[in-house]
């Protein structure tokens, strides 16, 4: 598996990340969304550079000219609800996209032993047919992967793709560990930070909070 750090390399990223974190700045919901959608772009922009392109030629309005195209048939992936403003980033750049959704909660499980476990549940699927195509699975948040696995095998029930790139805003250790043994092993991983830990609750540290109830309000 390929995982790449874009904040390894300084840009605008760096910006939007940091007013995502700060408690003071993304009380304005507006502006969250906004950044979230943002960061969306940067990293689509990226991704599209190792995607497959093919020559074609154009008339203008004075000459023909020799123009580059993407050729990847590109499905674009969320789980929701707090990869929405994530996945609008996306298809703002790859605007010609098929698109894809699903659910994925978190729940806690009893063994036989009567020991608690979480297991992550989907219970929703909307996606074209897959077989051959570039599968862009974007969420903000990637804190143990298994939400990510969930989702990823979901999708094989609509065919194979071609390649497939996992896209989040910040990611863990722990769950690139857990995605590397897990995941076919030619799947890249974008993130736009990787953080160190998780808490008891299993929320990224120092993280940023709860991307969807700061994206669309508190839920019960």
């Amino acid at each position: 598996m390929n995982v790449i750090n874009l904040s390894e390399q300084p840009s605008l990223l760096s910006r939007y990340l940091k007013e995502i974190r700060s408690t003071d700045i993304q009380r304005d919901s507006l502006r969250f969304r906004r950044n979230i959608e943002r960061i969306g772009e940067v990293m689509a922009f990226e991704i599209s550079k190792r995607l497959a392109y093919k020559r074609e030629t154009v008339q203008t309005p004075l000459d023909k000219a020799d123009v580059l195209d993407i050729e990847s048939q590109v499905v674009l992936a969320t789980i929701l609800r707090a990869g929405l403003p994530f996945h609008q980033g996306f298809l703002n750049m790859f605007d010609s996209a098929e698109n894809a959704f699903l659910s994925a909660y978190r729940r806690v499980a009893h063994d036989e032993s009567g020991n608690e476990r979480l297991e992550i549940v989907s219970e929703y699927l909307a996606a074209p047919r897959l077989d051959g195509k570039t599968l862009l699975l974007v969420d903000p948040m990637l804190a143990t992967g298994m939400s990510m696995e969930v989702a990823y095998k979901a999708l094989l029930s609509h065919g194979q793709p071609r390649e497939t790139h996992i896209a989040c805003v910040i990611g863990t250790n722990q769950a690139l560990g857990y995605l590397e043994r897990n995941m076919p092993a030619d799947t890249t991983v974008w993130c736009a930070a990787v953080d160190p830990a998780l808490n008891a609750k299993k929320y990224i540290v120092p993280g940023l909070g709860d991307a969807g109830d700061l994206c669309f309000g508190e839920k019960l």
